[in-house]
């Protein structure tokens, strides 16, 4: 699996992608603190963690007794160059379907 493919699958599954944007907005926290709200078991929650970490889009460091987790900011570059690319992409093909419309206006009319 390419990473970001990897990438994409785990941000496929709504509660972690909800956690990366937790992460995102607030900052490092405790994974207690990440999921709370969450109506899931501390063993899904591990899971769920887990499959971030090895996807590269989160790190996790010690202090003390407590685990704390913060996005990595490079996962984030690279789903936003992959976005960037793929949007020039569709927005030279709409650029072209304009042209090619506007060379037979009468398409346009048809329902």
């Amino acid at each position: 699996m390419t990473d970001l493919t990897q990438t994409f699958a785990a941000l496929s599954d709504p509660t972690r992608l909800s956690m990366v944007e937790k992460l995102m907005a607030e900052g490092d926290l405790p994974a207690g603190e990440l999921v709370a709200g969450y109506p899931i078991s501390a063993p899904a929650v591990s899971r769920h963690l887990k499959v971030l970490r090895e996807a590269g889009l989160i790190r996790q460091r010690a202090a003390g007794t407590h685990r704390y987790y913060a996005v990595r900011p490079e996962a984030m570059q690279t789903i936003a160059r992959w976005t960037m690319d793929h949007r020039s992409f569709w927005e030279g093909s709409l650029n072209r379907l304009d042209s090619l419309l506007a060379l037979n206006p009468e398409t346009e009319d048809t329902p």
